[in-house]
C-alpha cells in the first residue's frame, strides 16, 4: 500500500492555491489538508496539522517563505512554488525537495511527487558542483538557516550526518553525507584531509608534521587542530601547489 502525503498549500493568492489544489487532486498519494496565505497562518496550520510536504511561495507580502521557515519548526519537505528568476533558485535547489515556478508547469508537478515518493534516495535530482558565492538554505540541527559556500570552514562526519561550521560562528547538524558535501564542493577551495573532515583552504592557517608521517592541520577559528594522514597530506599538498 502506497504512503500517503498530507500537503499544506501555503501562498498568498488564492487562484493559485486553487490551481494547485487541483492539480494535486491528479495524485492519489497526496491530500490536501490544508491551506495558508501568510506566514501566521501556515505556522499556526503547521502545528495543527502537521503536514507531510509544504508548497510553499517565496514572495508573499509582508513576510517570506523563508520566513517562515526560520521561525517555525518544520519537519515536512519542502517543494517551493516561486516566481523568482534562475538565480534565486540556484541559490536554493540543493535543500528544498523541488522547486516549481508559477505557472506550474503538471509535468513539472509530477516530477516533483515522483522526488517526494523517492525521498529516502538523493532526491535533488541535480549534480551541479557548488560555487564559492553560491548561497545554501540549509537544514542545520532543527531551523533552516542562511550561508554562503565559501562561509563554510570546514565539515566534519558525524555518524551518517556531518556537522557544518561557519566563518560567523554558526555550527549544526545537517543530513548531507560526506560524499554528498566532497562531490559538490569546489575542489579549487575545499579538500578532505581525513574520513571524517573537509577543509575550507581559505581558512588554513598552517601544517605542522606529526608521528608517523602524519600532520597536524591548524585552522582559523578552530580551537583545535585536525591530524591528517599522509596520504592526505600528497592530495592537499597538490592542491597547494
Amino acid at each position: 500500500m502506497k504512503k500517503h502525503y498530507k500537503a499544506l498549500l501555503v501562498d498568498d493568492e488564492r487562484l493559485v492555491r486553487q490551481d494547485l489544489k487541483e492539480m494535486l487532486s491528479e495524485f492519489d498519494i497526496i491530500d490536501v489538508v490544508g491551506e495558508a496565505d501568510s506566514v501566521a497562518t501556515a505556522a499556526t496550520a503547521i502545528e495543527k496539522l502537521d503536514p507531510d510536504v509544504i508548497f510553499l511561495d517565496i514572495q508573499m507580502p509582508g513576510e517570506s517563505g523563508f520566513d517562515l521557515l526560520e521561525k517555525t519548526k518544520v519537519q515536512a519537505k519542502i517543494i517551493f512554488v516561486t516566481a523568482y528568476d534562475e538565480f534565486a533558485i540556484r541559490a536554493f535547489e540543493i535543500n528544498a525537495l523541488d522547486y516549481l515556478l508559477k505557472p506550474v508547469n503538471p509535468e513539472r508537478l509530477k516530477r516533483a511527487i515522483e522526488r517526494l515518493e523517492l525521498q529516502q534516495e538523493d532526491v535533488s535530482g541535480i549534480t551541479r558542483n557548488l560555487e564559492d558565492n553560491d548561497h545554501l538554505f540549509l537544514l542545520v540541527n532543527t531551523q533552516y538557516i542562511f550561508l554562503t559556500v565559501k562561509s563554510i570552514m570546514y565539515i566534519t562526519a558525524a555518524g551518517d550526518y556531518t556537522e557544518v561550521y561557519t566563518s560567523s560562528g554558526q555550527k549544526g547538524l545537517t543530513q548531507k553525507t560526506m560524499k554528498e558535501w566532497e562531490n559538490r564542493l569546489p575542489e579549487s577551495h575545499f579538500c578532505r584531509i581525513h574520513r571524517s573532515t573537509i577543509i575550507n583552504l581559505d581558512f588554513l592557517d598552517r601544517l605542522e608534521e606529526w608521528f608517523n608521517y602524519s600532520y597536524r592541520v591548524f585552522m582559523k577559528g578552530a580551537k583545535e587542530p585536525f591530524v591528517m594522514s599522509r596520504r592526505y597530506a600528497i592530495r592537499l599538498k597538490d592542491k597547494l601547489g
